[in-house]
C-alpha cells in the first residue's frame, strides 16, 4: 500500500500515525522488559544489588584512591546493612517493577527515534539535521545520566545511608522495596537532569530563554538548582 503524504494528512490521520509510533515504542519497551524479567540473576544480583556489595566498581575505585592519598575514610570494605522482604509478594512485585524500569531505560533511544520519525515530516529540510542531531544528543545525555546516577550517586547514597546511625544499638535492616525504589529513583532522576541542556537549547530556539535572561537570573537559578538537588 503506498504511503500517504504526511505533509497533507488530516488531524485524524496524524493521530493514527502517532498511535503507530507509540505502539512500536511500547512493543520495544515490553520486549526489553521481558528480557530483563527472564534475566533475574543478572538484573538483581549483578545490576540492582551491585551497589550494595563492597566489591562494587565504585567502592573499589574509592578504596584505591583512599590508599593513594592516605584517606582511610574512602576505603569502604563493608556496608553494614541487610535487605529483607516483609511482604508476601514483595520480591515478585520488585521483580516486575525493576523489569519495567529497565525496559523504559533500554527502549528510550528507540522511543526518541520514533518521536523523531513522527515530527520529521513537519519540519523544514534545512533544520532536519539539527533535529536528528538533537535526537542523538538526547539519547547520549540520557545514557550518560544513567551511568552517572548508577556508578556515582547511587553508591555514595547507599554508603552514606548504610553507615548513618542515630544510636549504635540500632541496626539497619532495609526493605527490598525501599532499596529498589531508591536506586531506580536516583538513576532516573539523574537521567532526566542530564536533559536540562537540551531543554534550555530548545527554549532558546523558540525565544523563551535568551542569554541576557540567563545572565540576569543566574543566581536565582543556582538557588533553585540547590533546592531541587
Amino acid at each position: 500500500m503506498p504511503r500517504h503524504d504526511e505533509a497533507y494528512m488530516t488531524f485524524g490521520e496524524h493521530l493514527e500515525l502517532l498511535r503507530r509510533h507509540i505502539i512500536r515504542s511500547l512493543v520495544a519497551t515490553f520486549i526489553i522488559a521481558t528480557l530483563a524479567f527472564l534475566s533475574k540473576q543478572f538484573v538483581f544480583h549483578t545490576l540492582i544489588l551491585g551497589p550494595s556489595y563492597p566489591e562494587f566498581w565504585t567502592y573499589r575505585m574509592l578504596y584505591k584512591l583512599g590508599e593513594l592519598i592516605d584517606a582511610p575514610s574512602l576505603c569502604i570494605d563493608q556496608l553494614p546493612f541487610t535487605l529483607q522482604s516483609r511482604q508476601l509478594a514483595g520480591q515478585f512485585t520488585m521483580h516486575l517493577f525493576a523489569s519495567l524500569v529497565i525496559g523504559l531505560i533500554g527502549a528510550f533511544p528507540y522511543t526518541v527515534w520514533e518521536l523523531w520519525r513522527f515530527i520529521r515530516p513537519g519540519i523544514q529540510l534545512s533544520s532536519s539535521n539539527v533535529i536528528l542531531g538533537s535526537t542523538l544528543l538526547v539519547s547520549l545525555l540520557f545514557i550518560l545520566g544513567i551511568l552517572f546516577g548508577y556508578f556515582i550517586i547511587t553508591p555514595l547514597v547507599i554508603q552514606f545511608l548504610a553507615n548513618y546511625q542515630v544510636d549504635p544499638c540500632i541496626t539497619n535492616t532495609f526493605d527490598i522495596t525501599s532499596y529498589v525504589a531508591t536506586v531506580c529513583t536516583i538513576v532516573l532522576a539523574c537521567a532526566l537532569m542530564f536533559q536540562l541542556p537540551m531543554i534550555v537549547y530548545f527554549l532558546a530556539k523558540v525565544g523563551i530563554v535568551t542569554p541576557p535572561l540567563m545572565r540576569t537570573y543566574r543566581r536565582h537559578a543556582i538557588v533553585a538548582i540547590l533546592i531541587l538537588a
